[in-house]
């Protein structure tokens, strides 16, 4: 039997099971090899799904760090036929994510790929924003350097408007508020900002303002979730 790679999708926020499809707990069930970005998460992830899954029947590999010993157990599964998983840590394989280079070598050796609906954050994020979803780029993570940070903002911001377009970015939990902070400082007051946070949990907070109206009610966003996403209007000038 040839291969087959599922891209399982998981949870956003701890629990939040109620928006995945029913459909995914049958690829599991199909799947005998599982490359994850962290195994104790998958695990209980997995156990929540499936709460007969006998877990030591599988096999597991980490692919957090995606090494010449992960790539050369991937191809050995792919040449024995098995059916394998790759889950991440949250959201969608494949996205934002190191499965990536495992998709990577399936597509290359043209094994059947199934990636399978489940909630992502960036294109959550994009659809409650308000923004152009049209046209959007997604940036990942900008510089650490303050300087540098406040470089690329700018650079986004100008490009947003340029080819009227959404950027999209991410920053780690406990640097949130500083992205935050230096958004404020460097946009014009009538760049859009939206902020989701927490999305699908029992927090979850997505608004879109101006960058005016944002420096009147700063949100906390410390350790938590979040997606940035900014919009400038063609018809803005510089301040």
């Amino acid at each position: 039997m040839p291969a087959t790679v599922y891209l399982i999708p998981t949870v956003l926020s701890e629990g939040a099971t109620e928006c995945l499809p029913s459909y995914i707990l049958d690829a599991v069930k199909r799947c005998s090899v599982f490359f994850v970005e962290n195994e104790r998460t998958a695990r209980r992830y997995l156990k929540l799904l499936w709460k007969e899954m006998v877990i030591d029947d599988n096999e597991w590999f980490n692919m957090s760090e995606v090494n010449a010993q992960v790539t050369g157990a991937f191809n050995l599964k792919l040449n024995e036929g098995k059916t394998i998983a790759i889950i991440s840590e949250a959201g969608c394989p494949g996205v934002a994510d190191p499965g990536q280079a495992l998709v990577q070598i399936a597509q290359e050796r043209d094994v059947v790929v199934k990636p399978l609906v489940g909630p992502n954050s960036i294109l959550l994020a994009l659809m409650a924003s308000g923004m152009n979803g049209q046209q959007f780029h997604f940036a990942g993570y900008l510089p650490i350097n303050i300087a540098e940070r406040a470089k690329a903002i700018k650079d986004l911001e100008t490009e947003s408007k340029q080819k009227d377009c959404t950027q999209i970015f991410i920053e780690t939990p406990y640097r949130n508020n500083q992205m935050l902070e230096t958004i404020l400082k460097t946009c014009h007051s009538q760049t859009r900002v939206c902020i989701a946070a927490d999305i699908t949990g029992k927090e979850e907070f997505i608004q879109t303002k101006t960058v005016q109206q944002w420096k009147a009610v700063l949100p906390q966003l410390h350790k938590r979730p979040v997606i940035f996403l900014l919009y400038s209007p063609r018809g803005t000038t510089k301040e």
